[in-house]
């Protein structure tokens, strides 16, 4: 073969005859014995023998001083003592606080926030009690998570009443705010309406817990259960509110206070000077804790745990690799390190190629394999008949297929390149927040699952017991690892590129098979007789939640929707509503994403509005979008259509699948899309594009297997449609999206719908997410 040509496994059966017995039996056998761990392009594949000319002994770039004042903090005690199997050092004297995890997805953020401050914080299992914390000694204040959980279910967590009384401060987050008011006398109860997502809410500013702040301040929501005014617990006083929902409670004189919002995150917007509050004004901590420094943690975890043995590390070419590879490399040095790179055949356009460009500035030898065929025609467990990835539209199942194959290629690869589990240890850059969506006991043995993440399936996970997966970024978060491959000396293109998901593209491609979708919603509305679709009506509440100028209605579920929608926007956004005078139309889509709801994970709806006002009305669109999952607890996304006024009901979906020509319709997509972001081309519509790459942190490019000018009753049709994705955020476990004019010029964003329409055949239309997170996470599956 050529330098530039690339084996590929062949696939003879024909499309009508694939999924047979015998020809899957044989497709299955083809797969495992077509040596397709020899498709290496031999321009890039690098041999690993140590007196390569490919090979090198140079370190990676050495780091940066650790600036004088960074000293580590003398800690009492030279070991960890075990009080009641608690793996935390027991001390006389010191500055420590406690944190209860409860299942928050943003529970460990709260450590993160804590140690910010200088304040040694240490994660407990909910079990703990109050007199193991008081005995391990040092502790001055405990604060307990959120967590996914209603107080009132069967088995909801709880946690030892004497955390009450024990004479610590005390800060209850969401559930940690319910479980304070429940314990202490007061109760909780269901709301119709939900909280998900930034609101502004009415804080008493003579609390300490709120000194300096304003009396209006925009914070984080997520919960199904609500206090009111008059189940607050005796000897309570209110401290903050959302409407007539309790937002706050606090007993100033035992120092307990509680927040139904999440002050950790940065949709929080002064959620660090709580913190700040809580720690140095009501705990009194003085603020002398120095985390070691991660680094070197990092390493000592690395050689701790490889010992004398090698690593196998996957590289993808994003940051979390980049930056695993490099402590790896600076750790072992580069000759007990091989990193391989897997092209799945889902990886966006030309992509391979950048990772070899950018990891050759780690000074590793890259081993890269094409193995696309392999990742189409496989399934779950490898075994003979069952769905394979090429032919699988459930989004879950398409990461476990595409995690487990991940791991039987790697093993493939040990055998090419001839080397054996006994020596080797598989790395991976496996984040918190990966493992905190996939609820993994690594980080959080109460989160709930939000999606399954290709480096935390079951096979990962049976390496892990096994002891045989070194994860040294496992307790970072993205911006964490950025900051540490800045201290690694990573080349800047590395350090601040956008991330791309291990699965690739496969899970920014919504799949549909032949099956007409089924709407079930379980709402309130729709617990009496009703005329029409399920659809039909839920398309005509949400209609006249997002008109709610147009009068008023005599169906009261209608009329209802138009009310509650002016009582849930801010008083700005409401003075703009009530002066609407165009129309937006609203339509439900007939497909499922994922989100993440009360700490909890949704697979709801989308809905898309479209208008023919112009300019587009921006401002009231974001307004909407962040109203509709609270009225609507079907509904996790909100887009914005650009184009004309959507009339019809989205009834059918093309069928799309995992096949080339439906993958190779995306990765043109996102290459638009990722040009005119970055402004690497001149614009077809004449303007002059900004490059704002540096301030949308992550923009996915996601295929929707439908036509919205498809004609009623019409037969299938070929066309599909592409959202835009741009995501503001610092911590990645929450985000804003992008609103045109604020954080992207609306004129990039109309370059890319007139772009992508123009390059990419069968596109129908362009949308814009306009959905925080939460309640809809970054990617879409």
């Amino acid at each position: 073969y050529s330098n530039n040509e690339v084996k590929i496994g062949a696939r003879q059966s024909k499309r009508h005859s694939r999924n047979l017995p015998s020809e899957r039996a044989k497709r299955t056998r083809a797969v495992s014995k077509v040596s397709e761990h020899t498709m290496k392009r031999s321009g890039s594949m690098l041999d690993i023998s140590e007196d390569s000319q490919h090979s090198t002994n140079k370190a990676p770039p050495s780091k940066k001083a650790l600036e004088d004042h960074m000293e580590s903090v003398n800690m009492n005690g030279s070991h960890v003592t075990l009080v009641e199997n608690l793996p935390v050092e027991k001390i006389k004297s010191g500055e420590r606080i406690a944190i209860l995890d409860f299942g928050a997805q943003y529970g460990k953020v709260i450590d993160r926030r804590v140690r910010e401050l200088r304040v040694q914080s240490e994660m407990f299992p909910l079990n703990t009690t109050a007199q193991q914390i008081l005995d391990l000694g040092g502790f001055k204040a405990i604060i307990i998570s959120g967590g996914p959980n209603s107080v009132y279910a069967v088995d909801a967590p709880t946690i030892d009443p004497e955390i009450f009384t024990c004479g610590l401060p005390v800060l209850g987050i969401c559930y940690g705010f319910q479980l304070m008011n429940k314990l202490n006398g007061g109760n909780v109860s269901r709301e119709h309406i939900r909280e998900d997502g930034a609101c502004e809410i009415q804080i008493d500013t003579r609390v300490t817990l709120f000194n300096g702040l304003d009396e209006v301040e925009t914070v984080l929501l997520t919960h199904g259960d609500s206090v009111s005014d008059s189940t607050v617990a005796p000897d309570f006083q209110i401290m903050a509110k959302s409407g007539h929902h309790v937002a706050g409670i606090c007993n100033e004189q035992r120092k307990l206070y509680g927040v139904q919002f999440h002050p950790e995150v940065d949709l929080t917007t002064h959620g660090s000077k709580m913190f700040e509050n809580f720690l140095f004004k009501i705990v009194g901590c003085c603020g002398n804790f120095t985390i070691q420094n991660r680094e070197q943690a990092c390493i000592d975890e690395i050689q701790h745990i490889v010992g004398d043995k090698k690593v196998l590390v996957m590289v993808s070419g994003g940051v979390d690799s980049a930056v695993c590879a490099a402590l790896l490399s600076r750790a072992l040095g580069p000759n007990r390190v091989t990193a391989i790179h897997i092209d799945n055949g889902f990886m966006r356009h030309e992509e391979s190629d950048a990772v070899e460009k950018s990891l050759a500035a780690l000074n590793l030898p890259v081993h890269r394999y094409n193995y696309g065929t392999t990742f189409r025609s496989s399934g779950e467990n490898a075994k003979e008949g069952e769905m394979s990835l090429d032919e699988c539209d459930d989004p879950e199942l398409k990461r476990r297929i595409i995690g487990n194959t991940f791991i039987r290629v790697k093993d493939l690869i040990m055998t090419d390149l001839n080397i054996t589990h006994e020596e080797y240890f598989l790395a991976q850059g496996t984040l918190r927040p990966d493992l905190i969506e996939s609820a993994s006991a690594l980080a959080s043995g109460h989160a709930d699952t939000i999606k399954t993440h290709h480096n935390d399936t079951e096979l990962v996970r049976n390496l892990r017991n096994l002891g045989k997966v070194v994860e040294p970024l496992k307790d970072f978060h993205k911006d964490e690892v950025r900051e540490l491959g800045k201290d690694l000396g990573l080349p800047e293109q590395i350090v601040q590129r956008h991330p791309f998901p291990g699965p690739g593209l496969a899970i920014r491609i919504l799949c549909a098979s032949d099956r007409r979708p089924e709407f079930s919603f379980d709402l309130p509305a729709f617990n009496e007789e009703v005329h029409g679709s399920i659809q039909e009506l839920t398309e005509k509440l949400i209609s006249a939640a997002v008109n709610p100028s147009q009068g008023i209605y005599e169906y009261h579920r209608l009329e209802k929707a138009r009310t509650d929608t002016l009582l849930s926007l801010s008083q700005r956004d409401r003075i703009l509503a009530e002066k609407q005078t165009f129309q937006i139309s609203a339509h439900v889509l007939p497909i499922k994403t994922v989100g993440v709801q009360g700490d909890a994970r949704s697979y709801s709806y989308a809905v898309a509005l479209s208008t023919d006002e112009r300019p587009i009305p921006w401002q009231l669109l974001f307004a909407y979008a962040s109203v509709i999952p609270k009225l609507f607890h079907g509904i996790n996304r909100v887009c914005y259509a650009f184009g004309k006024k959507i009339e019809n009901s989205i009834e059918d979906l093309t069928r799309t699948l995992l096949v080339p020509h439906i993958v190779t319709k995306l990765q043109m997509a996102d290459h638009i899309a990722s040009n005119v972001l970055f402004a690497r081309e001149p614009a077809y519509t004449g303007v002059t594009l900004q490059n704002v790459g540096h301030k949308i942190q992550q923009m996915p490019v996601v295929l929707l297997p439908i036509d919205f000018d498809r004609e009623k009753g019409a037969a299938g049709s070929y066309k599909h449609s592409i959202v835009l994705r741009p995501f503001v955020t610092s911590d990645f476990m929450t985000g804003q999206a992008a609103i045109p004019g604020i954080h992207i010029p609306e004129e990039s964003l109309l370059e890319m719908d007139y772009s992508i329409r123009s390059n990419v055949m069968g596109i129908s239309r362009v949308l814009l997410d306009m959905t925080c997170k939460p309640p809809g996470t970054t990617e879409w599956e």
